[in-house]
């Protein structure tokens, strides 16, 4: 965690998912590598559902950390882990120099539709924050919803689970997604009024692919403003001014979280350097 923030009052950090074989290495890397020009907090590496991709996820981190030398982060999923094989995970890890772990609950497996979370070893995030900050090496984030996660009864009872999991151990957190920024206003007002104090990186995906980001969206229940979806509607068969006005309602809704005090951003990146670039190449001078 010191190391993280050590000297970097700002920074943006960003988010890719290990590509599907080996053979897209370098493809992969060249993107990392675009990147690095901002001198990021870290790249993470998304985990699949139960645990789907821990071979390509560990690889990919070993290849960013080797190629670039940049801080990396594991996301890491409690969904169908065993104490057992998080221990062997988190060693190996270790050994690795891999330091810093977004920490999730996760989603269970899309093929066992009556798959009981409740019964694993680590039901909740908060399980598994506990169980990584007992080996006194990692920086541990997690992940909080701005307008509440999609299995929570309410508001309120979604920052009481929020805080249960913080107080576990967590060094910071990363917003899902949000498209207007009232949403993590009102989450920092209510993260303050419970005692939360710890960093709290707005997620920011710029909407690039319009079908594809509502299908995320209507997923995880984050709102995309019906002006945006006004002005995208008729965009969807030309990608290219999709991309455009995507970058450019990003970076509008960057420069607003800048004058309201954010310094820090994680960009979800699908594995694409050009929106983050452009952004962040938009924001210059501003932060």
């Amino acid at each position: 965690m010191e190391k993280l923030f050590k000297n970097r009052e700002k920074g943006a950090a960003f988010e890719f998912f290990p590509p599907k074989s080996v053979n897209g290495k370098g493809r992969f890397l060249q993107v990392v590598h675009d990147l690095k020009q901002f001198d990021p907090l870290y790249a993470s590496v998304t985990y699949g559902a139960g645990g789907s991709t821990q071979e390509g996820t560990r690889n990919a981190l070993t290849w960013i950390k080797q190629d670039t030398g940049l801080t990396v982060m594991s996301h890491l999923t409690g969904i169908g882990a065993t104490r057992t094989s998080l221990d062997m995970l988190l060693r190996d890890y270790m050994e690795q120099g891999i330091d810093t772990i977004l920490a999730l609950r996760g989603d269970p497996p899309r093929n066992m539709p009556d798959f009981d979370i409740t019964r694993g070893e680590f039901p909740y995030a908060k399980d598994l924050v506990k169980f990584i900050k007992k080996y006194s090496y990692f920086s541990v984030a997690v992940a909080v919803y701005p307008e509440g996660h999609q299995e929570s009864p309410s508001i309120d009872k979604d920052m009481e689970y929020t805080k249960q999991k913080i107080d576990e151990g967590a060094d910071f957190a990363i917003t899902q997604m949000f498209f207007d920024n009232r949403y993590y206003y009102a989450f920092m007002d209510r993260a303050a009024r419970i005692g939360i104090s710890i960093p709290v990186f707005p997620g920011i995906m710029p909407i690039t692919d319009c079908r594809k980001i509502e299908e995320f969206a209507d997923f995880c229940s984050a709102t995309i403003p019906k002006g945006i979806r006004e002005k995208m509607g008729p965009l969807l068969d030309k990608p290219d001014e999709m991309k455009k006005l995507g970058i450019e309602y990003a970076l509008r809704q960057c420069e607003d979280l800048l004058r309201n005090g954010v310094r820090y951003f994680h960009f979800y990146t699908m594995n694409k350097a050009d929106a983050a670039r452009g952004i962040l190449q938009g924001l210059e001078g501003l932060w």
